[in-house]
């Protein structure tokens, strides 16, 4: 997957990923908004495939899991950061949000062209012609990923599991 970068600092809070203010107007409405604290241009300029860079603790504050249901419908290919708050980064697995921790994060420029390679953790700068190594996604949490999240995950298994039980 590859993209532009969005490049965010430490402790992005949910409360500006998934302004509260917005969270019962829909996801629509939500995403419009994420972000529009740090960067107004954000959620209008944000393409599909796009990469989020952020410093340490990305995702702090509140448990929303719309927070990431937000990245998600903006189309953001990954989420790239230092660090994570332990509820944002389960809730962007469980939702199928691809996100890496790498230390090298804050040498990621605004705009830069990435390409990201989930299976070994590899994040190359086109344009630098660099490449900076993430801490990869361990297998069963890539499996989920791919599956689309967490529920469908599931739904795959269990539909599978219908289809070997004997008649």
């Amino acid at each position: 997957m590859s993209g532009r970068a969005w490049v965010f600092g430490d402790d992005v809070d949910t409360d500006a990923i998934a302004p509260g203010a917005w969270m019962k107007a829909g996801i629509d409405a939500l995403a419009a908004h994420c972000l529009a604290a740090h960067d107004a241009r954000f959620a209008r300029e944000v393409r599909p495939g796009d990469v989020l860079v952020a410093g340490r603790n990305f995702g702090c504050g509140s448990s929303r899991e719309q927070a990431a249901q937000a990245l998600q419908h903006l189309g953001l290919a990954a989420v790239v950061a230092q660090s994570f708050a332990g509820l944002f980064y389960r809730n962007a697995i469980n939702l199928g949000l691809p996100v890496l921790e790498c230390d090298a994060a804050a040498r990621i420029p605004a705009g830069a062209e990435i390409d990201v390679k989930l299976e070994t953790g590899a994040l190359r700068l086109v344009s630098l012609g660099e490449t900076l190594r993430c801490a990869p996604l361990p297998p069963f949490l890539l499996e989920m990923v791919r599956a689309g999240g967490l529920l469908n995950q599931l739904e795959k298994r269990l539909a599978g599991a219908q289809e070997r039980k004997p008649a």
